[in-house]
């Protein structure tokens, strides 16, 4: 017999266990710069180790995606918190840049509670309101790096390794909580019947198959333009901080903790009222329009105080593109094929990982403090006239 639960335990379950895995994941933020710092000083070092988690996640998110629509997300969330527990505790003992390179890949190859988790509320949730649980997912995530980043940049004070440690509890807690209080979201009957096939799992031949589907082309496209800018501006972030203002690790854990907040705000407070009101195809461009604007001001940013306003301006707008992009994504796709799409989309942001924080790291060494930033900011605008062009391909709002 299949557990039955009303909607709202089961929204409010699956929200839990993506709080508490990015709670682990935001305790681990504060800690890796430094850390990698202590065997090198270079930004793209830095991004490299950065790029190390996309990698695992690239190559593996069409299996995780497939077998999800196989077997049900319940069995991908558990594996994944294991993954999880054990890369971040191989992190801790990390004793060179080889080691960190390692687990971070690991952490990656195993990382797939967000693609699970995604396609979880797409299971209970029907087209019209995806928008807005998608928001829930995102507030999550948030306040995963409200208190993840704060908390780890206190321990950090204490021993710069023991962030790993706590994170590393923290995950086999979010696998204990998933083993004995999440119900699955996929029945049998609504599982993908035909076994998994090995040539169905290059990634970049699933994101070639979901770019084959014209109304979803240039959302995907948007994605990619979007995580790439958002990436490399993430990356380099703590390096700027540090060199323009002088911030310690707790001062950026602080940071980061503000930028958690905002998505709290947005993604779990504003997003369900605009969606009833606005378009989500509007959102989705304005929200690109005030990153271009938050990109640009950070790139230019005086002061500390200066900073924090476009870094405002910056989540405020991710807070708004998030969902409703992913909302849309998700509509491209029928109930045996929400793992394959969101995998796909997964997949591609993966690949900007990859190859954003390098990037980002290479022109923040190269041409100055600015440059990701700028990068960041014309990416968006060719993202922004994208959706306004395309619009008779584009299926908002379906």
């Amino acid at each position: 017999n299949e557990p039955r639960l009303p909607h709202r335990r089961m929204l409010l379950s699956i929200c839990a266990v993506i709080f508490l895995d990015f709670l682990a994941f935001g305790i681990l933020i504060p800690l890796i710069t430094p850390l990698v710092r202590q065997f090198s000083s270079q930004a793209v070092v830095v991004g490299l180790t950065f790029a190390a988690f996309a990698v695992g996640q690239f190559f593996v998110s069409p299996l995780l995606g497939a077998l999800s629509d196989r077997y049900g997300r319940r069995s991908i969330l558990l594996i994944s918190s294991l993954g999880g527990m054990l890369a971040s505790y191989l992190l801790g003992f990390a004793n060179s840049i080889g080691l960190i390179l390692v687990s971070r890949c690991f952490d990656g190859l195993t990382g797939g509670n967000l693609l699970a988790g995604q396609a979880y509320m797409a299971d209970i949730t029907p087209p019209e309101h995806r928008a807005k649980v998608f928001g829930s997912i995102g507030a999550a995530i948030s306040l995963g790096f409200i208190f993840g980043p704060a908390l780890g940049g206190g321990l950090s004070l204490i021993d710069l390794r023991l962030p790993a440690f706590v994170a590393g509890t923290l995950y086999l807690i979010t696998a204990i909580l998933i083993w004995r209080g999440l119900p699955e979201s996929l029945p049998p009957s609504r599982r993908r019947k035909e076994p998994v096939r090995w040539t169905e799992l290059n990634p970049f031949t699933k994101i070639f198959q979901a770019l084959q589907r014209r109304s979803l082309r240039f959302l995907l496209l948007v994605a990619f333009l979007l995580n790439f800018a958002e990436n490399g501006v993430r990356s380099t972030l703590q390096v700027l901080t540090a060199e323009r203002f002088g911030f310690a690790i707790e001062q950026n854990a602080i940071l980061f903790s503000y930028l958690g907040l905002m998505g709290v705000l947005i993604q779990g407070f504003a997003i369900r009222p605009l969606t009833k009101r606005i378009p989500e195809r509007t959102l989705t461009i304005a929200g690109l329009g005030l990153m271009v604007v938050g990109y640009s001001s950070i790139a230019l940013a005086p002061s500390v105080g200066f900073l924090y306003g476009s870094l405002t301006l910056s989540a405020v707008g991710f807070g708004l593109t998030a969902p409703t992009l992913l909302s849309s994504v998700s509509k491209g796709a029928d109930a045996q094929e929400q793992g394959f799409i969101i995998g796909a989309n997964q997949s591609i942001d993966s690949l900007t990982l990859i190859l954003s924080p390098a990037l980002a790291g290479l022109l923040f060494d190269r041409l100055g403090t600015g440059a990701p930033y700028w990068t960041g900011a014309v990416l968006l605008s060719v993202a922004m006239l994208t959706l306004l062009n395309q619009r008779r391909f584009v299926k908002f709002d379906r």
